[in-house]
């Protein structure tokens, strides 16, 4: 393995080091706009939730850092089991916030995952670092990305299993997306099934599924564990697609603005740390592989975080689209387009019956103007455009103009 692994850092010693850092701002701290005044936070412990997944770790490196004390509140992260668990206590009010699936908030707002309940997404946490992970049994059989997948199923009529972590959120968008790309229908020429995160390594051991979509460390896991190899990455899918929100509900941002803006800042400027340099970036590595967080080894999580990926095959590349934390600050936009597409998929998919009104949803979601005030706190730059064009893996161009005729234009559909 590479020489990273060898970092000469104790966890404590990381831990130290990073909050020497963060704390280093203390003249900043003393003088933020949010410490007091009309400004103040009207709540000032909150609870946010986390699902053990490198992507949430602007969220606890917030907290970690201190960077939280800064904006005049304190984050408690709240690890928790699976996706339903983190939607049934951001409804109840149980947790106040959530580092959670995109398609997860705009489910609950329009009731197509569970409860009904209005939400909010106040900030993207990254872009990239999922991945499609297809078993070494499948792999054997010539099954190495999605046309020999298409292949193997033709040949071999049996029953396929995958799994995604959650039915309305990014894995499962990734995962069909992907699927019919090779014309596979994911509902009418396989099964799916909904595993969390955390299990399915464990799922794909004792042979539950032949592949799933899910975010890092666990494809990477499965790798390192002989069981499973990388047929494509989610950037592969859509290049800076949109992952993981800082969501919360419109009940919470309305009786606490001041409360969500510092959130947000906070988290910000975290997000900006972590993606400031290598140091920093193995700083969090090892921080979040600790039992409180991901629980696992460092190495798994500390490669793909710079890039450096392999699929299980003898195959390595440095990936351009890796996990993006901040990036130029781009990263965190809650563009409209963006909560949009997942719109138009679960209309593909069947999860909505008929095409809601896709803008006037995302911007009820997406609430722009905080967070453009949470990034002019943090000294985030602001992308001119609420809007963005992407080009995905089946070479459509989406930019959110006609979201109707786009989510109409697959040939492959429930």
């Amino acid at each position: 393995m590479s020489d990273l692994l060898e970092v000469p850092m104790s966890r404590r010693n990381v831990l130290q080091a990073a909050s020497a850092t963060a704390l280093s701002v203390a003249p900043a701290l003393r003088a933020s706009v949010y410490a007091g005044g009309s400004d103040k936070p009207e709540k000032e412990e909150v609870k946010i939730g986390f699902i053990p997944l490198t992507d949430c770790a602007s969220v606890v490196m917030a907290s970690v850092l201190g960077i939280d004390k800064k904006y005049g509140v304190k984050i408690v992260p709240s690890k928790e089991s699976s996706w339903a668990g983190v939607r049934d206590k951001l409804v109840s009010g149980e947790l106040d916030f959530a580092h959670a699936l995109y398609g997860l908030i705009y489910g609950v707002h329009l009731g197509t995952s569970g409860p009904k309940k209005d939400m909010a997404v106040l900030m993207g946490l990254n872009q990239n670092g999922q991945g499609i992970t297809l078993s070494k049994k499948l792999a054997d059989k010539g099954a190495v990305d999605a046309a020999g997948l298409a292949k193997l199923m033709k040949e071999e009529k049996n029953e396929y299993t995958f799994a995604q972590t959650f039915p309305t959120g990014t894995h499962a968008m990734w995962l069909y997306y992907w699927l019919a790309s090779a014309g596979i229908n994911p509902f009418k020429d396989a099964k799916v099934i909904t595993v969390p995160p955390p299990q399915m390594v464990a799922n794909m051991r004792v042979g539950n599924m032949d592949g799933y979509c899910v975010g890092e460390p666990w494809g990477h896991r499965a790798i390192a564990d002989g069981i499973g190899i990388t047929a494509c990455t989610s950037q592969e899918i859509w290049p800076d697609h949109p992952e993981k929100v800082l969501g919360t509900t419109a009940e919470f941002v309305s009786k606490y603005p001041n409360t969500a803006r510092a959130v947000t800042a906070a988290i910000l400027e975290a997000s900006k740390w972590i993606d400031s340099g290598l140091t920093n970036k193995l700083k969090m590595a090892d921080t979040i592989a600790d039992k409180a967080y991901v629980n696992t080894s460092v190495d798994v999580i500390n490669q793909r975080i710079l890039g450096r990926y392999q699929n299980g095959l003898g195959k390595t590349w440095d990936d351009p689209h890796f996990m993006r934390f901040y990036a130029d600050g781009s990263t965190n936009f809650p563009y409209l387009s963006d909560g949009m597409w997942f719109l138009t998929q679960h209309k593909r998919w069947g999860l909505l019956k008929d095409h809601p009104d896709y803008l006037k949803v995302a911007k009820e979601i997406n609430h722009i103007d905080l967070y453009k005030d949470a990034a002019t706190a943090s000294k985030t730059p602001i992308p001119k455009d609420v809007m963005r064009t992407s080009k995905l893996i089946d070479g459509v161009v989406w930019d959110g103009k006609d979201p109707k005729k786009y989510a109409d234009s697959f040939k492959v559909h429930v």
